[in-house]
């Protein structure tokens, strides 16, 4: 069992308690952040005069090499260490010999599992933040080509009003939107960094902090070493971000299954993103949508489990936060996960524009553009909303649309309405004559499809 403080006891760990405290069969994933920030330590240490440039050299040159050993596969990480940190040192003083243990000179495991994780958790960010990038450019696409794609709009899941494809798309441009800003304000609030806090009380070695952040791409260390070893308030952040990203897609995913049921037939999924039945050969699955809506609570567990881990813990390191790892390695895998699978099945998904735009038709959701039409005749609102009340119950009876009424059938009901009910009243009006901003009309939407386009054109992941 190789450990990094074996001097202070006189007794073997119990295989049990090495077992359960050690990290190595998780924190492994942190090797390259290990190494990056250790090659920044020493580069800082020997400009500082406290390793002398030949170390350094040797120092650097075994670090670089132990990376490319592990990424070819050449060098594997085993449970014999007890977490990447011994891994990391171990293994480099092997290969260099004594300068190797001067390594750790001037840090603790504390602040330097805190730079790692910070190193891990940006890297991820910015990866998500590419993969919000790919959604909002399949969503736009999706805009542009359906102004004009009409289709219901639903409040309590009952038929609404008139809208079009390209609007409902808009509702989630908006909510992923957001998701990249999110994505924007954790970077900005993580951007210290915390190598140089030692345990939790700094170092009595000269080090330059200020020269360490930069090299490791920070706007400067972190302000206080208690809070630096300690802080994990960027992965609740994130694993709160990546919640909201997760409820977007559960919700898009439910209308998803819902769209494709054999009631709806809005929408027909690709093969390559559906999966058959064992036993009914006519099933056509939506498993994508659905294992995406359950794969949501996974990441919700993340976050409570974090929080709850954090709420009790005093300052500053305890090993309490060593459970942070496995959470949020999971999480952000999931969620990566989710929002590249489900952004290829939008983008390969066939939208049946005939059924949307007669679903609108006979769902009654031009019935509050009637009313307004009476209300222009002269007709009080409140006398108008009955009117086609009735209308409404009648075509029900029949078993028609407010467009296969005769005039002479809407004006048994009501002596105002003219000819001019049919134009009031048809899909392309309803939906075209709204033309505010944010509104599914098509002037607006092509208003609102213009300022997305320019929203891409500025959205760069160097901005995080």
């Amino acid at each position: 069992m190789a450990q990094l403080w074996g001097g202070r006891f006189t007794k073997e760990t119990d295989q049990l308690v090495y077992n359960f405290n050690a990290s190595i069969s998780f924190d492994k994933k942190l090797y390259a952040h290990d190494i990056e920030g250790s090659i920044a330590h020493v580069m800082m240490l020997a400009r500082q005069g406290v390793l002398s440039d030949a170390e350094k050299e040797d120092i650097i040159a075994g670090l670089q090499g132990i990376r490319s050993d592990v990424e070819k596969g050449k060098l594997e990480i085993t449970d014999e260490y007890e977490d990447i940190h011994s891994f990391v040192e171990a293994e480099l003083t092997r290969r260099i010999g004594e300068a190797g243990k001067k390594l750790h000179t001037g840090r603790s495991r504390n602040d330097q599992v805190a730079v790692d994780m910070k190193l891990y958790t940006r890297d991820e960010v910015r990866q998500m933040n590419s993969l919000i990038k790919e959604m909002l450019h399949t969503l736009l696409s999706i805009m542009e080509e359906n102004t004009e794609t009409f289709m219901p709009g639903f409040t309590h899941l009952q038929k609404a009003q008139p809208i079009t494809l390209a609007h409902h798309m808009g509702a989630y441009f908006e909510m992923f939107k957001r998701d990249h800003e999110r994505m924007v304000d954790i970077c900005r609030r993580m951007d210290t960094c915390p190598l140089g806090s030692g345990a939790l009380a700094g170092t009595t070695y000269p080090l330059d902090r200020e020269y360490t952040a930069r090299l490791l791409g920070f706007s400067g260390p972190t302000l206080n070493s208690m809070d630096g070893v300690s802080d994990r308030d960027y992965l609740i952040e994130f694993l709160s971000a990546l919640s909201m990203v997760m409820m977007h897609l559960s919700r898009f995913s439910e209308e998803v299954i819902i769209w494709n049921t054999n009631e709806y037939q809005f929408v027909e999924i690709d093969d390559a993103y559906s999966t058959g039945s064992s036993i009914m050969p006519q099933k056509k699955n939506p498993d994508i949508a659905e294992l995406v809506r359950g794969k949501t609570g996974r990441v919700y567990g993340a976050l409570m489990s974090l929080l709850t881990t954090m709420k009790g813990i005093p300052l500053a390191y305890n090993k309490d936060m060593q459970e942070d790892k496995e959470l949020v390695f999971d999480a952000i895998d999931t969620a990566k996960g989710c929002l590249s699978l489900f952004t290829g099945m939008l983008r390969t998904m066939k939208f049946n524009r005939k059924k949307m735009a007669e679903s609108a038709r006979h769902g009654f959701t031009n019935a509050t553009d009637a009313a307004d039409y009476l209300v222009g005749k002269g007709v009080p609102f409140r006398d108008a909303h009955g009117i086609v009340g009735q209308l409404v119950l009648y075509c029900i009876d029949k078993g028609i649309a407010l467009d296969d009424m005769s005039l002479e059938e809407y004006r048994q009901i009501s002596p105002v309405f003219e000819e001019d009910i049919y134009d009031a009243i048809s899909m392309e009006t309803c939906v075209n004559k709204r033309v505010t901003i944010g509104a599914p009309g098509k002037a607006a939407m092509q208003d609102v499809i213009g300022k997305y386009k320019k929203y891409l054109e500025g959205y760069g992941d160097d901005r995080i």
